[in-house]
């Protein structure tokens, strides 16, 4: 679960720094061209089955440890004590769904679209791209896409950082020293990737 979890936390940041180019750049091809360059690399092909299997290994372990800890207590108790349970990690279920439900909706926004050959496509110097800039262009100008868009994001940032803190304490790192730094670097991570992430919406509708 944890290893998973990293793996996802890394993902997070290459999958903004390629989606910052369509901001950084005026010229819309050079968003599509990395996408097409990611998408017919042998060597990318390879990370996005790794990509699947650790986003399948983390919903796979979330549910099992999730149904063990019902298991463990099918009666709940007639108060419930938080008092060592962080805000983060008492909505971690919550958070996930949500996530997972937006990312259900992206993929068949823009993966399954590319896979099956429905996503529009624009011909430069003789090769075919799929002109992802122009659709996310166009999405980002609707304004109830944007709130949804920064909204998952948002409840993605508070997933993240009990889940950053959750990862490095079951790999040992759980120590009056280490534990505070740890906290601090989730909250700072979970920031970086929502307003990263939030900033290209944003950005495109007022543009």
């Amino acid at each position: 679960m944890s290893l998973a979890g990293i793996f996802l936390l890394t993902f997070l940041l290459v999958h903004m720094g390629v989606n910052l180019l369509i901001v950084i750049y005026d010229d819309p091809m050079v968003y599509n061209k990395v996408a097409h360059i990611m998408s017919t690399n042998i060597l990318i092909k390879i990370f996005e089955i790794i990509l699947f299997g650790g986003f399948l290994l983390h919903i796979i372990y979330a549910l099992i440890l999730q149904i063990q800890n019902w298991v463990a207590r099918p009666k709940r108790y007639n108060k419930a004590n938080y008092s060592n349970t962080s805000f983060f990690s008492k909505f971690m279920i919550h958070t996930a769904l949500i996530t997972l439900t937006f990312l259900v909706i992206h993929f068949m926004d823009f993966y399954i679209k590319a896979k099956f050959g429905h996503a529009t496509e624009v011909i430069v110097d003789g090769v075919a791209y799929h002109d992802f800039a122009s659709e996310i262009l166009d999405k980002f100008k609707m304004l109830p896409f944007v709130i949804f868009y920064i909204a998952a994001f948002v409840f993605l940032g508070f997933h993240l950082v009990h889940g950053f803190q959750s990862a490095f304490k079951t790999l040992g790192m759980d120590h009056k020293k280490y534990t505070p730094v740890v906290q601090f670097l989730a909250i700072i991570y979970a920031t970086i990737v929502v307003a990263g992430y939030s900033f290209i919406p944003i950005y495109i509708y007022f543009l």
